[in-house]
């Protein structure tokens, strides 16, 4: 079976609410995904509706609304011959069915398909329904295994340039991702300063992009309904709002500042195994978001006979897995996994669109590739933009696609870190 090359035509999304509490709290999120996915193939017009053969949906909650995920290409209107599949590899979901569509089409399997994620976080994710059982609930056993019981199958060290502390790698396997961003900015002897400070920079970064028209080119406008909120923050499902365009991230602070953030007390139930300085909080952390991302995939042949001008072409593709307690630099593996698959070296990469769960994971992740800060999250990050979960991956994959074409360089590359101790990593090519 012959490998083909496979483009990204184009990527979309909406803006990302503020989860729980945000203008899309009163908004069917499959319905908002059918409005994405039928205004990325409109400003497409050469691909016809008919011409997608498959739709990855990733999406971590799974519920309620989510239920019937593979209707969202009935609504958007696409013909029944379109196929549909969910993916759920937690943070990384859509980067994953990206990946999944993209192997379909290298393998010859067909020509074009579309990568979406969608993600409601203020409510669902496990804060619906009845209480779990001692058979529902996460199994007792993961909170006793750590390496001690159980060896990993090969050296994950070899990948770091630090020793990993003892006390973390005998602590439990299952912790909370505040929890990991604490492990992580101990194992690297990070500070609080220096969170704060990358965080206040995302804040002006995603700021000054927008006051620039820098995400005009993947924002897809929602008319929404405004959510009405009682006295205590909560959804009064049975009120009605006037109905809103809404185009712009929720999350962005633009008074951010360093010394805001100093003030910021830690979150709650975070606590050091080493007895250190607990260093994470809600200012240095992603916040919860809901929102929708989409990616038309295609082979290149295909998409220079339609005469389209694809943003980038994928050339690398990867996952890594590290030790759980220290989920947040499963990049590190993931992305030297796929620049070797690239083949191409750290240093050719010109942009970075790293997703920002925590600065405490970002900040040593980056210098473990090699890679220079002044091209990672060139217009900002997730700690403003929001991480709506599921949904983050595609948005990263677009974001630097479209930066690429913006800033005229050639290598671009799009990673996150995956709860369980993973990273996922896409390598893209601007057509020249």
């Amino acid at each position: 079976m012959q490998h083909r090359n496979v483009v990204l035509v184009d990527g979309v999304r909406s803006a990302f609410g503020r989860g729980g509490r945000g203008k899309l709290v009163a908004t069917r999120l499959d319905d908002a995904g059918a409005t994405v996915l039928r205004a990325l193939l409109d400003r497409n017009p050469k691909v016809r509706d008919d011409m997608v053969e498959d739709v990855g949906l990733g999406n971590v909650s799974g519920s309620g609304e989510f239920t019937y995920l593979g209707m969202v290409p009935r609504l958007a209107g696409l013909p029944l011959e379109v196929c549909a599949f969910n993916s759920n590899r937690q943070c990384g979901s859509s980067m994953e069915t990206l990946h999944r569509i993209a192997l379909a089409i290298s393998a010859g399997h067909m020509e074009c398909g579309i990568a979406m994620g969608i993600e409601r976080m203020g409510r669902g994710l496990g804060r619906e329904g009845p209480k779990p059982t001692r058979i529902t609930a996460p199994n007792p056993r993961l909170t006793e295994l750590n390496e001690v019981q159980i060896a990993p199958a090969r050296d994950h060290e070899a990948y770091f340039s630090v020793p990993f502390p003892e006390y973390i790698r005998k602590s439990p396997w299952l912790q909370s991702m505040v929890q990991t961003a604490q492990n992580v900015a101990e194992t690297y002897d990070l500070s609080r300063q220096e969170l704060d400070a990358y965080s206040a920079e995302s804040h002006a970064k995603t700021y000054a992009a927008y006051e620039n028209g820098l995400y005009k080119d993947e924002i897809v406008p929602l008319e929404v309904e405004e959510p009405v909120f009682d006295d205590q923050g909560n959804w009064v499902e049975d009120e009605t709002g006037p109905t809103t365009s809404f185009e712009r991230d929720e999350c962005i602070r633009p008074e951010t500042t360093a010394e805001k953030l100093a003030s910021l007390n830690t979150i709650r139930g975070t606590l050091s195994w080493g007895d250190k300085e607990i260093l994470i909080t809600p200012g240095n952390s992603c916040p919860t978001n809901d929102g929708v991302t989409a990616a038309l995939l295609m082979s290149e042949e295909k998409a220079l006979a339609l005469g389209l001008t694809p943003l980038a072409r994928i050339v690398g593709m990867a996952v890594g897995g590290v030790k759980p307690q220290l989920m947040g630099i499963g990049p590190v593996v993931s992305s030297k996994k796929a620049l070797a698959q690239a083949n191409i070296e750290a240093a050719q990469i010109d942009r970075v669109e790293f997703n920002e769960a925590f600065a405490a994971q970002v900040i040593p992740s980056v210098r473990e590739l090699g890679i220079s800060m002044e091209k990672v999250n060139v217009n900002g990050g997730s700690l403003a933009i929001g991480h709506p979960l599921g949904a983050t991956g595609a948005r990263l994959v677009g974001t630097v696609a479209h930066e690429l074409r913006r800033s005229g360089s050639r290598y671009g590359l799009a990673t996150q870190c995956i709860g369980a101790g993973m990273g996922i990593t896409t390598v893209l090519e601007a057509l020249q």
